[in-house]
């Protein structure tokens, strides 16, 4: 029994047909909020998209400060280290990520871990801390 592997599709077409189109055609499939921002940053899409593939040639890892930017076809596959404020985190872009941010993938605000009070947070412990 053979198990096939499901085409993943956006709006109906396949990943295949919508990297042969250019990144205002693919606004077009896009909700109405990412298409104004795609139809209004398409240059600074295509010059990153471009500067992120040179790097690739040169075997360079592709950091980036760019939260805003549409995650378009011709991204998927890359690997790419989106800033957080703090830090670089490294994402890698998959068919499902199609028109969401990059910064939606690199949180900025990290879970907070609950654990023993520090010297000083309450009157007990600076009295232990002088003994």
């Amino acid at each position: 029994m053979e198990i096939k592997k499901k085409e993943i599709t956006y709006r109906g077409k396949t990943i295949e047909e919508l990297r042969k189109l250019d990144v205002r055609e693919f606004a077009k499939f896009l909700p109405s909020r990412q298409r104004r921002t795609v139809l209004r940053n398409f240059q600074e899409i295509e010059k990153f998209i471009t500067r992120s593939q040179e790097k690739i040639a040169k075997s360079k890892k592709i950091k980036t400060h760019l939260r805003d930017l549409v995650i378009v076809p011709q991204m998927v596959g890359m690997k790419i280290q989106v800033h957080n404020g703090n830090s670089f985190i490294p994402i890698d872009i998959i068919e499902e990520m199609l028109g969401h941010n990059l910064g939606e993938f690199s949180l900025t605000r990290s879970k907070v871990k609950h654990s023993k009070a520090g010297v000083g947070a309450t009157k007990g412990s600076k009295a232990n801390s002088k003994k």
